[in-house]
């Protein structure tokens, strides 16, 4: 089923082929989400800003805003879920949507089965971070990260995280000091196994460095392992 803990989870389709949104909307609601489609961006943010959902799915070809802009507009307010539908075999627009925030994405034309698998791992990574310890506070150096509240502070500082980023970051942080795989990241932080060329993981971590480095300046609290994955340093004792 497609449930939150208080029901049916609420999803927002923004495609401008309204023909191909109202089979989506079909197929979406059989498998148990309650769903609302606009097609064009400026009604998309209008929507997403006015009324709560649990995830969205974003085209990134879109009248009057395109998908990119909406979601950009969209991070600065929101940290709602967005899964991205981008070309097939256009990688640039998959990356440009994950370096601006979007916590997936799937090419068109894509395959209902595969979009619904994709929702539910967001969905469950969305609320298995505060379900699985409401009162866990994981802590490493100035790092603190708060599971129940879905909150990350460096030194102090709010982070504006998206699901996948908390969720990449809490397993870097639970296993602090020790080196974790690719594989490891994508199927427990992004609910799925790692694939040839898929760089969303690496994408993430990007993200998240940027963000951290924001507030650290150029100090490296994420180090990649050279052919095996990321581990997040210790704070070195004086």
């Amino acid at each position: 089923m497609g449930e939150t803990e208080n029901g049916q989870a609420k999803l927002l389709l923004v495609d401008d082929d309204q023909e191909l949104c109202a089979m989506m909307q079909r197929y979406l609601i059989t498998e148990g989400f309650a769903c609302q489609s606009v097609y064009d961006g400026e009604s998309a943010l209008q929507l997403a800003l006015g009324k709560p959902f649990d995830a969205i799915i974003l085209d990134v070809m879109l009248p009057r805003i395109n998908g990119f802009e909406v979601l950009k507009r969209l991070r600065k307010m929101s940290a709602v879920p967005v899964l991205m539908l981008t070309a097939r075999g256009d990688d640039t627009h998959s990356i440009l949507g994950l370096e601006g925030g979007a916590d997936d994405y799937l090419t068109k034309p894509c395959n209902p089965k595969v979009l619904v698998a994709r929702l539910r791992a967001v969905l469950r990574r969305v609320q298995s971070n505060g379900e699985n310890n409401n009162h866990a506070v994981i802590q490493v150096g100035a790092m603190r990260l708060h599971a129940a509240s879905r909150l990350a502070t460096l030194s102090g500082q709010v982070l504006e995280l998206t699901s996948a980023e908390f969720s990449l970051l809490t397993l870097l942080l639970q296993r602090a000091g020790e080196a974790v795989s690719k594989e490891l990241l994508c199927q427990k932080g992004l609910g799925r196994k790692l694939t040839s060329y898929d760089r969303s993981v690496d994408i993430h971590i990007s993200n998240l460095r940027r963000k951290l480095a924001a507030v650290h300046g150029s100090k490296a609290e994420i180090i990649t392992v050279r052919g095996l994955g990321y581990l997040y340093a210790l704070p070195v004792e004086a």
